[in-house]
């Protein structure tokens, strides 16, 4: 028996013994793969332990390395990069193409709740090719589209300030909305309204897209490469007089734009065409006499401005209030892409003077931005919506520094080098230390100009 059971006992030792190294060198293959491929690679083949003697040496070491490698550098890179480089949209050639980018590209809701300030800065600002000119949603027409990192530095504060003037109130809203206050405002729509404020915006683009390309020709053609005085220059330091040297050139012809009615519907990409005969403008000119208007609530520029555009065109004074509404003013202020929308709709000024439409001016220098504005109001004789950063140093009148705000520009004249608006802010109405400052104003071409580029958007409607 003892003999018997010692048999048994030896029997299923050698067994035992028979199996160990079989165990042993089904693990063998898969130390090599712990210093390769990720962890995962390991989990794939644990479902099916029965076949490792047989797959593992075989499919693991080569099936496994491949997805690793591609996929990880994949994913991570194209998410990066979008965040400080612009995403080249396809060229639009029709308004449905137009309809169809803007429409695929707008977030959805949940996406634009979860997304950080500077996300939302990117997909509420997007830019778009309309034949061959740039457009962003919000900044307008653009010579180079925006990286993410120039969109996130946009959406900050103004960084221009009147610092050196001791005792000087600061920001003092008037009444225009900040690229930030823009970018919350979309940002907080559901994604049909946003859609639908998204293609308003775009039709004016479109329709407006001839009058963007001859714009960016007269600029290539009239503008030298560097840009003759920065934002925090200060022309305010030169007497009236002194201000009138840079913006001279106007002497020389000028090409006129042609003049586009404005569309309501789809159109045929434009193709290049023969400038037009070259043409003198006037030595001065002036429009608009008598149609002044002051705003009557601090952050109602922008209906005061609409106000005495309309109000010259028809001989009506609509109220600001209704104005305010159409416009879709807030506290916080009134979009530059609503003014230029409300020209085009509910006045005649697009037919003499083309589709309105948002034409940044960053890449303009105080030359190039006179001679725009003698085209406009001496050949089209229609006016300018000045988007301006009201500060003292730019507007002498002032008592205080201001945000943001709209004027009307109105006239020129050569000889002086200046450009005259119509100043919607009395500072008197709204702080009893404030000067009168509303009425009839003529401002140094380059000082109007650097008021313009110390605002945000840095862009006018015309």
């Amino acid at each position: 028996m003892l003999t018997a059971a010692r048999g048994a006992t030896l029997i299923l030792l050698g067994a035992l013994l028979a199996q160990a190294p079989l165990t042993a060198q089904a693990y063998q293959p898969r130390e090599p793969e712990y210093s390769g491929p990720p962890s995962g690679a390991t989990a794939s083949t644990t479902p099916t332990p029965t076949s490792a003697p047989t797959t593992a040496p075989t499919s693991a070491p080569t099936a496994t390395p491949t997805p690793g490698p591609t996929s990880t550098p994949t994913v991570t890179p194209t998410s990066t990069p979008t965040a400080s480089q612009p995403v080249a949209e396809p060229a639009a050639r029709s308004w449905s193409e137009v309809v169809k980018q803007v429409t695929e590209t707008s977030p959805g809701d949940l996406q634009v709740r979860s997304a950080d300030t500077s996300e939302q800065a990117e997909s509420m600002l997007r830019c778009f090719k309309l034949d061959t000119e740039n457009y962003c949603l919000g900044l307008g027409f653009v010579d180079k589209v925006p990286t993410g990192a120039q969109l996130q530095q946009l959406v900050s504060p103004p960084s221009l300030r009147a610092a050196d003037e001791v005792g000087v109130e600061q920001d003092i809203p008037t009444g225009d909305l900040t690229p930030a206050a823009f970018v919350a405002q979309r940002a907080a729509m559901p994604k049909s309204t946003r859609v639908s404020a998204e293609l308003d915006e775009m039709q004016a683009a479109w329709n407006g897209r001839e009058k963007a390309r001859e714009l960016r020709e007269l600029v290539a053609a009239n503008t030298p490469p560097v840009n003759p005085q920065e934002p925090g220059s200060s022309p305010s330091r030169q007497a009236p007089g002194e201000g009138t040297a840079a913006p001279t050139p106007t002497t020389t012809p000028t090409v006129t734009p042609t003049r586009t009615a404005p569309t309501v519907g789809p159109s045929k990409p434009v193709p290049p065409q023969t400038p037009a005969a070259p043409v003198k403008t006037p030595a001065s000119a002036y429009i608009m006499k008598g149609f002044q208007t002051s705003q009557e609530k601090g952050y109602w520029c922008g209906p005061a401005t609409f106000q005495s555009i309309d109000w010259a065109d028809d001989n009506q004074k609509d109220t600001q209030a209704s104005w305010a509404k159409d416009l879709g003013s807030t506290t916080g202020g009134t979009a530059i892409s609503a003014m230029v929308k409300q020209t085009n709709v509910k006045t005649a000024w697009p037919k003499v003077a083309g589709t309105y439409v948002v034409q940044n001016v960053s890449d303009w220098n105080a030359q190039t931005f006179f001679t725009v504005h003698q085209k406009h109001l001496g050949v089209y004789k229609a006016p300018v919506i000045e988007h301006v950063q009201l500060l003292k140093r730019y507007f002498p009148y002032l008592a205080f520094n201001h945000s943001g705000h709209y004027q009307v520009g109105r006239g020129y004249d050569k000889a002086n080098g200046t450009i005259a608006i119509f100043e919607v802010f009395n500072e008197r109405r709204f702080n009893s230390r404030g000067n009168v400052t509303d009425g009839p104003r003529n401002i140094p071409a380059s000082a109007l100009f650097n008021a313009t580029l110390a605002n945000s958007f840095q862009n006018i409607g015309l």
